[in-house]
């Protein structure tokens, strides 16, 4: 029962070319930023991702895009990342663009045992009608669109409407962060960090969790577990300073108020003050 592994390179080891990874984390919150170096530093390559987003230009996925170890990309958010846009636009990389709750669900639905479902998110739109752009040719066509799906009648609430069906995602990986975890895998995740990362550790078929506080069996309260350990395979603790390293991914700061002082009537800022 004791998953605990004792380095980033045993954390990944099986992970090879052309295999597939669900990757947790919302925006830069919560990526499973060492194992994603762990990966960058063996040169595996050839890779299929599918998280909410790639990282930015130098952080999270983003590095691995960077030196073109992604082919393709399973994504909902993918604005923050210059050299993804890059690449899509100019026809290198691959990209599967989903609405994000779809997303959200697909995994859970891998996880779960759930092949397909129906939703209505993306009825009349190229989402279900097809020829979503996946991959562009050099010259700006499309070279690979999205094929057309499944869509089905149902009685909704009284009315007629139409979903439309789809698949579950699996991935031969999954690879995420969690802030507290124990020896056999229970995970507990903060805040913003839990919106992705139980979904894609579910999705793997192995699942490899770095955690930033590792404890016993046990210490844990069992109403606070937001992943049980069956769907983790292997725990990585991090040193205290890879569970510091993390990055803003866009800081948004409001001017200094100012404050009159004195009895003049002097407005000073507080660095003026300081």
């Amino acid at each position: 029962m004791d998953k605990v592994v004792s380095s980033p390179q045993e954390a990944i080891a099986g992970i090879t070319d052309g295999m597939s990874l669900s990757v947790g984390g919302f925006g830069l919150c919560g990526i499973p930023s060492v194992l994603i170096s762990a990966i960058h530093n063996a040169g595996t390559s050839n890779l299929e991702a599918v998280s909410n987003n790639c990282g930015v230009d130098d952080w999270g996925l983003g590095i691995l895009l960077r030196d073109k170890r992604i082919r393709r990309m399973v994504s909902s958010y993918v604005g923050e990342n210059k050299e993804f846009e890059r690449q899509y636009l100019s026809g290198e990389l691959e990209v599967e663009l989903t609405p994000q709750g779809t997303l959200a669900e697909r995994l859970r639905a891998g996880g779960s045992g759930i092949a397909a479902f129906f939703t209505m998110t993306g009825v009349g739109t190229q989402i279900a009608e097809g020829g979503l752009p996946w991959r562009y040719a050099a010259d700006g066509t499309v070279a690979i669109a999205s094929p057309p799906k499944q869509t089905q009648d149902f009685d909704w609430m009284g009315e007629t409407k139409t979903f439309v069906l789809e698949q579950a995602i699996t991935t031969d990986f999954g690879l995420v962060r969690a802030a507290r975890g124990d020896r056999h895998g229970n995970l507990v995740f903060h805040e913003s960090a839990r919106n992705f990362n139980p979904l894609c550790a579910m999705a793997g078929r192995v699942t490899v969790a770095e955690v930033e506080e590792l404890v016993e069996p046990g210490e844990l309260d069992p109403d606070q577990i937001h992943l049980p350990g069956i769907f983790v395979q292997r725990v990585l603790p991090l040193t205290p300073e890879q569970a510091t390293d993390k990055r803003i991914e866009r800081r948004t700061v409001r001017p200094r108020p100012t404050s009159t002082t004195g009895t003049t009537g002097t407005t000073r800022t507080r660095e003026q003050e300081a």
